[in-house]
């Protein structure tokens, strides 16, 4: 049984379950002669409303992301077909994430994980289809942007997590590796931590909730 303060643990995807994305966007950029975070940069162009937000709220189809990002990336100086960036995004799943995934669980924590994501993104293979089908077994929701309608930083976002696991706020624990995303669910009252080194971050919710993650 759980005691004190939280009852759930709230996890983003990519970039905390999975290794973050932007490995991949630098090693493209490298490759292709891009200045340093030039991909970051088209995604952080107006976004609320840029080819990234249509897609992960399911607005969009990937064939139209892949003219949408061109143009955006171009507007910026250097032109990026979308679908060579959705091929960036499946990273590797990291063991010691799903372990602590199944000592939370154990301890009696409600889970539910809180991605922005589009139709098929992390599903490549057969393979990697299965692999993160069983990570997603682990939880008791799964809040996807691409069919909710609605994405974080959007705070509705964060209400239909907590309304599915029947816990307020204040008792929830919440992990990503963007601020943008962390920002508002501390507004709401939860405990937020920033995934850069996941060693580091396992350590702030083992103090946290007061579980062995070690």
């Amino acid at each position: 049984m759980t005691t004190g303060r939280f009852r759930a643990v709230f996890w983003d995807f990519g970039g905390v379950i999975l290794e973050s994305p932007f490995d991949a966007f630098a090693r493209y950029e490298a490759g292709r002669g891009l200045p340093a975070g030039f991909l970051r940069r088209v995604n952080a162009t107006n976004p609320d409303t840029n080819a990234w937000a249509l897609l992960e709220r399911n607005e969009v189809s990937p064939a139209q992301f892949d003219s949408l990002f061109a143009e955006e990336s171009e507007a910026l100086g250097h032109r990026v077909p979308g679908a060579q960036v959705l091929s960036l995004l499946a990273g590797e799943i990291r063991p010691a994430m799903v372990d602590a995934l199944d000592r939370v669980k154990a301890a009696g924590f409600k889970m539910a994980c809180l991605t922005n994501n589009v139709v098929g993104g992390d599903k490549t293979t057969t393979e990697r289809a299965a692999a993160v089908d069983a990570v997603m077994t682990r939880f008791d929701a799964i809040v996807e942007s691409s069919k909710v309608g609605c994405r974080k930083p959007e705070m509705r976002f964060y209400e239909i997590a907590c309304e599915l696991v029947g816990v307020t706020p204040h008792e929830c624990v919440f992990l990503d590796d963007l601020g943008i995303n962390l920002k508002p669910a501390a507004a709401l009252g939860m405990h937020t931590i920033k995934v850069v080194d996941p060693a580091d971050a396992l350590l702030q919710l083992s103090e946290a909730i007061s579980v062995d993650l070690r």
